[in-house]
């Protein structure tokens, strides 16, 4: 009965502990796809006239803004991982 108690535990423990793994990986990939498209419009932003460089500049500020978000709710998971 001991020994059942304590696969019990163990099996649970690892299913949380894969549960915020797989967190962690969604945010941090959220992460670097919202990085690349603040880079795209970055670039896009250093080649194009005034009246869409303004919209460039913006979409790349609202990018960067996502990607930190996502970046800190990686970092939450990634600590409660093991916990």
């Amino acid at each position: 009965m001991n020994k059942l108690l304590i696969a019990l535990t163990i099996a649970f423990a690892g299913t949380a502990a894969f549960a915020q793994t797989g967190t962690a990986v969604k945010e941090s990939g959220k992460a670097v796809a919202e990085k690349a498209k603040e880079g795209k419009e970055t670039v896009q932003a250093a080649v194009t006239s005034e009246p869409k460089k303004s919209a460039h500049k913006a979409k790349a500020k609202a990018h960067k803004a996502k990607a930190a978000q996502a970046d800190q709710k990686a970092k939450a998971a990634g600590d409660k991982i093991g916990k």
